[in-house]
């Protein structure tokens, strides 16, 4: 997953450089912001070829509903401080959530356990900027967590580059990776040659 795309030309390209999803920022304090009205005209083009991603942070109800009704979101990444009661009910609801945390050390990664999400982001913990920082977290507890949980699709961000990611992948056998700096020019500008390799690296 190539997360932070804020540009049609750059999300088509993602694509056709072989993503299997793209992250899309709607959290207003994030270096990657994009209004879902401006993402709307090109999340609609991509309509059936990746799974499209909204990254949302502590999102009113109202908010999270209204990007499920837009129809050109398959599914809303929590990554701020969602408590599991909230969690469970907007899945009761319907909502195509999963959870994202923060892993500073195993304690955290015990609390994962309470969360009703089948799908689990572990990401590094960045306390306030709530992922996207670069900052690696400890694949050991990301490996920890893919045997304890073999039923749920743990997916491994923070930190992740061309350069680290096949080494990520092969030490915490993640469902998937997700990438939004370690591929960048600068915040919100992708790197398509970095993309490409980062692709590339993990999928070797």
């Amino acid at each position: 997953k190539i997360c932070g795309v804020t540009r049609a030309d750059e999300a088509h390209a993602i694509v056709d450089a072989g993503v299997d999803a793209l992250g899309i920022n709607f959290w207003p304090n994030s270096k990657r912001y994009l209004p879902l009205d401006q993402a709307t005209p090109w999340l609609r083009e991509l309509a059936d070829t990746v799974p499209r991603v909204a990254v949302t942070v502590n999102a009113p109800d109202t908010t999270l509903r209204a990007i499920r009704d837009s129809g050109v979101i398959d599914w809303i990444q929590l990554h701020g401080d969602e408590t599991p009661d909230r969690v469970a009910s907007l899945r009761q609801e319907g909502l195509p959530v999963f959870k994202a945390l923060g892993v500073r050390d195993r304690t955290a990664l015990e609390a994962a356990a309470d969360y009703d999400s089948p799908t689990l982001l572990l990401d590094a913990y960045a306390p306030g900027t709530y992922g996207g920082g670069g900052e690696t977290m400890d694949w050991t507890l990301g490996a920890d967590a893919v045997r304890r949980w073999p039923d749920r699709q743990i997916l491994l961000a923070g930190g992740l580059t061309p350069e680290n990611v096949a080494a990520a992948i092969r030490q915490v056998r993640p469902a998937a990776v997700d990438v939004a700096s370690g591929v960048e020019s600068r915040p919100g500008r992708k790197d398509l040659a970095r993309t490409r390799d980062f692709i590339a690296a993990a999928r070797a």
